[in-house]
């Protein structure tokens, strides 16, 4: 059996790689991905080379494409995680998001749909976000029957692909699952992001900014924890179901940071608490949504799953990776990260 899995050489997609190709011995791995700014072959390197592991360099809203990957190598399932997935950035650049998230996600089960007619023992797994159900107030959880409500061009562009998906399994027939998580972290996550942010700048003494009082309110998922799941819901999920994936971990952005800078004195051999001086409060963005928390009750009692790694835990792990992987960073922050970010962060 042959998994493609799309953004393959990002974040989320490269741990995936990696945990396939561990849980599932008998299967190979197409990782799939264009290598765009957050996409990068470094991510992959320990398996590139791995005898069940295959590399494509491809765009997921290229359908010549995407139908000559799934005509080479015989693929038999997709995990599609192929995404633009940075809020500031679909504030400056939304027609990016909807041409990736959007168009390349039809492309995918337009092909899908084309190369699996007639086949049995296929699935397709369009892998989303909570941010498409909008935001909450101070109670609640998100679980699959909230209604969609999505608040910025990221969260529309991730709304709209999750509508397009449940509409192929429903007019066609195609075999789908789609999943909603939380906030991920951990390692080899791209540095634009709220921890490797912190986490950069405390380490090159920068200030770290904070949008507005840092009041906003996020559940947080370990990555390993987040593939874990992917894996058990491509495995055993009810097909055409929907299953929200969260880690009963809630946390405002301020005490976040907090801890990661905790973590991070910790890590150096510094006195805990000293780097919490650089937070710098920043104007807020737009459409900035409040509060995210997932109910994740259904893939507890259907499939027996559940977060393993506990923030402190988790933030621990990160920091350290972090920290022995300077080279890495080095390497990711490229010109036009920083260019964004400096920019961005300068004018907020």
């Amino acid at each position: 059996m042959a998994i493609l899995v799309t953004g393959a050489a990002g974040f989320i997609g490269s741990n995936l790689v990696r945990h396939l190709l561990e849980r599932w011995p008998d299967r190979r791995i197409v990782g799939y991905d264009l290598l765009t700014y957050a996409g990068h072959l470094s991510n992959l390197a320990d398996v590139m080379d791995h005898p069940r592991h295959t590399f494509v360099r491809g765009d997921v809203a290229d359908r010549e494409s995407v139908a000559k990957v799934f005509a080479e190598h015989d693929i038999d399932g997709v995990m599609h995680l192929a995404a633009e997935s940075h809020v500031d950035r679909s504030i400056v650049d939304p027609m990016a998001f909807v041409r990736t998230n959007v168009v390349g996600t039809t492309v995918l089960l337009q092909e899908a749909a084309r190369a699996w007619e007639g086949r049995e023992g296929v699935r397709f797994h369009h892998v989303s976000t909570d941010e498409v159900f909008g935001a909450l107030g101070a109670e609640g959880r998100f679980d699959e029957h909230t209604a969609y409500g999505p608040n910025s061009p990221y969260s529309a562009s991730k709304a709209a692909s999750d509508h397009f998906v449940r509409a192929w399994h429903e007019t066609y027939g195609l075999p789908v699952v789609v999943t909603n998580c939380t906030n991920n972290y951990g390692p080899y996550q791209f540095p634009e992001k709220l921890i490797p942010v912190v986490v950069t700048r405390a380490l090159a003494g920068e200030r770290v900014p904070v949008y507005g009082r840092g009041e906003n309110v996020r559940d947080w998922l370990y990555v390993g924890d987040h593939c874990d799941a992917l894996a058990l819901v491509f495995e055993e999920g009810a097909t055409g179901e929907t299953y929200c994936i969260g880690g009963d971990a809630e946390a405002t952005n301020l005490d976040l940071v907090g801890m990661v800078l905790d973590a991070v004195d910790g890590a150096r051999g510094a006195a805990v608490g000293t780097s919490r001086e650089l937070i710098e409060f920043v104007t807020d963005r737009p459409g900035h949504d409040f509060r995210y928390a997932m109910d994740i009750a259904k893939i507890r009692a259907e499939l027996g799953w559940e977060p393993s790694v506990g923030l402190a835990e988790g933030l621990a792990r990160t920091v350290d990776w972090y920290l022995s992987h300077r080279e890495w960073m080095e390497e990711v922050q490229g010109d036009q990260h920083r260019e964004f970010t400096d920019s961005w962060y300068g004018k907020r």
